[in-house]
Order: C-alpha cells, then structure tokens, then sequence
C-alpha cells in the first residue's frame, strides 16, 4: 500500500514538473508543507522524491532543498527490452510522433541479412521521431518483413508500439540483441531532431527475435544524449558453481 502510494505521488509531482505547475529550475515546497499538501507521510513523500530524482526530475542538495530539473533524463534499461513509447511512458512523459513515414520497399543486403530474408524481399520501413511532452528526442527507422503483419493493421504502426501490433497480430518478441555506439548528429539528422549538427546521440542498432529463435525486427534508433540515460546489469565477477 505504501509503495503504491508513494508511486502516485510521484506520479503527481511527475506530471507538475511536465506541465510547467512546477517551473524547471525551481525548488519544492519544504517536505512538511508538501506532505500536508499531498495527504500523505513525510517517509512516503520522500520514498517519492528519490525515485523522482534516480529519473532526473528533480536535484535533492542537503541544507538546498529540492528543485525541479531543466530537463528530465529518461533512463532506459538495456537489460529490459522494451520500445521508445515504453521508455517516454515510464518515465511519467507523453510519449508522441512528430514525423512519421511508413513505405514498401525491398531488402538491401544488409537488412535481408539481418532478418534472414533473401535481397530483393518485400520489406516494411517505418521512420518516426519520437517526442517526449512534444520534445523531439529519438528518430527511429524499423525494418520488418511486409508478410509479418496484416495489411489492415499498419496505420496503428505510424503512432503506437510496434511490440505491441505484433502481439496483437500473434508475433511474440522473445528477446533482442543491441549495439550501442555514441556518434555525431549530421545535419539531416540533426534537422529531424530539431538540434544543432554535430550534437551527441546514441545510436541503437537492434535485431528482435520471436520465440523460435527467427530475426523479426531490425531497428535503428538515434537517441538525443542530454535526454536518455541508459543502465544494464552486469553479471558476474563470482565465481561459477563447478
């Protein structure tokens, strides 16, 4: 009951610092008023406010107070696979696209032999960039085989989830592989992102796999740097059991 409590107040304060109610750069009631103003304890506001700032909403200085970050980072976990709308959202931000561009094309050789196809396969590409509470912050480009999901359906792939047209279509993601590298925005893709040339990204280059071990989808995502932070567990260094 206090965890879920205590992820409804963040949500709340989430969603004033989005909205401007509680302007970037300002500090935060004292905790005591901000308790009495929330209805809840000092130890659930808190519990609140730290998960607020591991999201980068806010900056917590003993004997400073609490105030209201520029602009919040939005932390991705590699070891989890899940979308950019997954990531926007759990972050407490409106996830939207400000472009989209869907097409029929055929594979090159690098895309049929990222998903297994033969060059020359009919492929569906799909080029989106992603907001966050209307800041441009991802241009993605998602490459799957035009058999892999119906006709009818592809209007919800221009906004929504991909993940989630599949499952509806019966296609399970069953995990993906990613490369990560940082790299300098050109001026095209700069011009996408509404940033200057030569700013940092982070470039994702993914393979999703369905259940029996098949490439279903290829995925190339330029990240905006100052807005992402991305985390993975690492295993390890025990040892073994023999």
């Amino acid at each position: 009951m206090k965890r879920r409590l205590s992820l409804e107040v963040r949500d709340e304060l989430a969603s004033r610092i989005a909205k401007g109610a509680i302007p970037a750069g300002s500090r935060l009631p004292p905790e005591p008023q901000l308790a009495v103003e929330l209805g809840v304890s000092r130890a659930t506001l808190r519990e609140a406010l730290r998960s607020l700032e591991e999201d980068g909403f806010v900056t917590r200085t003993r004997g400073a107070g609490t105030y209201a970050t520029h602009r919040p980072r939005l932390r991705n976990n590699l070891d989890v696979n899940f979308g950019v709308t997954e990531a926007i959202q759990a972050a407490g931000m409106k996830a939207g696209t400000t472009h989209s561009e869907l097409r029929s094309v055929r594979a090159d050789e690098p895309e049929a032999e990222a998903l297994d196809l033969a060059p020359g396969d009919p492929i569906l590409v799909l080029e989106r960039v992603r907001s966050a509470d209307d800041r441009p912050v991802v241009f993605s480009r998602d490459v799957v085989p035009a058999t892999m999901l119906p006709a009818g359906e592809l209007d919800r792939l221009r906004d929504g989830s991909i993940y989630e047209l599949m499952e509806d279509a019966g296609v399970s993601v069953q995990h993906g592989v990613v490369t990560l590298e940082p790299m300098k925005a050109a001026r095209a893709l700069a011009a996408k992102l509404d940033i200057s040339a030569g700013e940092l990204l982070l470039y994702l280059r993914q393979v999703d796999y369905d259940r029996a071990g098949d490439p279903i989808v290829l995925s190339h995502e330029y990240h905006l740097a100052s807005a992402f932070e991305f985390s993975v567990v690492r295993r390890g260094p025990g040892r073994r059991p023999e």
